[in-house]
């Protein structure tokens, strides 16, 4: 059987991943990504991944933009979750007017990027609105030409309500020259993403520069109506490509070491022949699990609306996906022994890489609690899925 060649974004991904991979210490240090790798991931095409076509966007099947951010981030975590933010944020081109999505990505080399969580305050004004706020982990900031930032809408100074207890929450669009960006970002892992804090003080955003991922897309084509929550395919898959990686770093580390009180390779102790296997498996079966539910829900997509047991489904894989990733990381990296501890190793970066993942909202334990409702038949609290 002859097999298919991947797609050339993907294969464009791989390509690049030991190169990537050569240059991580240097990102940890800098604690963003350098302006030569930025341009080079751009240039490619990763944060066009979810453009629509007619901007000039790759409109890609959320099963491949998986693969993609994947691949890099088995290279390096940083890479990843960068290329993840800045194709996410493009998902929102398909809820803006015509002449404002031509207008923010007048130019293939655009980089968007923000935060979703609702943390400013945007005073309805005549024409859009007042809008102030501070959002953390406002990752790869410093290479976006616009921001995005989300917000609760007041009037009066009091907030909007589209329903008893859910206030009413719009995305703005800030071009970059009217956010200051903070430099807050000293983590203990992901330390490349240079995901410092945003901030925007009375800033004026008119209405057309403001939407909600709660209303239909302007663009009614399936990937639109795929339920990304702008992360929630996206994050697991930076997880699975780190864990993917760091199997790959005790393969390596476990064929070369030898554990002098035993006279033997570590790859011939038995703990960490298991370590491999359960790792392996525990990555294989959440992706697997992850892909399928892709799959069906962007089937789904193609025929209408996506039910509310899809949205759980996905949310769930995604969930479930990140943590077990994270479990297989944890596997790997206690078998591995002191080895893994050294900043030489790049064990510990992916050890600290994925705790720092799993401590996003979009993946946090809490969705467990959501999803399991919606299974056993419960109405979900709050417009999360």
């Amino acid at each position: 059987m002859t097999s298919l060649s991947p797609h050339p974004l993907l294969a464009t991904a791989l390509e690049l991943g030991p190169r990537l991979s050569a240059r991580s210490a240097e990102f940890e240090s800098a604690r963003r990504l350098p302006p030569d790798v930025v341009a080079e991931l751009t240039r490619a095409g990763f944060f066009r991944m979810l453009i629509p076509e007619a901007y000039g966007g790759l409109e890609l099947h959320p099963a491949l933009s998986f693969q993609v951010i994947e691949a890099l981030s088995r290279a390096d975590g940083a890479a990843g979750w960068c290329a993840m933010i800045g194709a996410s944020t493009g998902l929102a081109t398909a809820w803006l007017t015509d002449a404002v999505a031509r207008e923010v990505f007048s130019s293939p080399d655009v980089i968007t990027g923000g935060v979703a969580a609702p943390l400013g305050r945007a005073e309805r004004v005549e024409g859009g609105y007042r809008v102030t706020g501070r959002w953390p982990w406002a990752s790869a900031g410093h290479h976006c030409h616009w921001l995005v930032g989300g917000a609760v809408v007041t009037e009066g100074g009091n907030p909007r309500f589209v329903r008893e207890g859910i206030p009413e929450t719009r995305l703005l669009f800030f071009p970059a020259e009217a956010v200051t960006l903070h430099d807050t970002w000293f983590s203990m892992g992901l330390c490349g993403t240079g995901s410092g804090d945003m901030e925007v003080k009375d800033v004026f955003v008119r209405e057309d520069h403001a939407f909600s991922l709660l209303m239909p897309p302007r663009i009614t084509r399936p990937l639109y109506g795929f339920p990304f929550g702008l992360l929630s395919h996206a994050i697991p898959a930076v997880a699975l490509g780190i864990a993917r990686r760091a199997i790959d770093e005790l393969i390596t580390l476990a064929r070369q070491k030898t554990v002098l009180a035993e006279r033997r390779l570590l790859a011939a102790r038995p703990s960490v022949q298991e370590a491999v296997a359960e790792a392996d498996a525990e990555v294989r079966a959440a992706r697997a699990f992850l892909l399928e539910v892709i799959h069906a829900t962007f089937d789904e997509a193609t025929k209408g609306p996506v039910s509310m047991r899809a949205r759980a489904d996905l949310r769930l894989a995604a969930t479930h996906g990140t943590r077990a990733a994270t479990r297989a990381v944890d596997r790997v990296y206690e078998a591995a022994g002191g080895p893994a501890v050294f900043h030489t190793n790049a064990l510990q970066r992916c050890f600290r890489d994925i705790h720092t993942a799993t401590q996003h909202a979009m993946v946090a334990r809490p969705l467990l609690e959501i999803t399991g409702g919606v299974l056993l038949g419960f109405d979900p609290p709050l417009p999360t899925l």
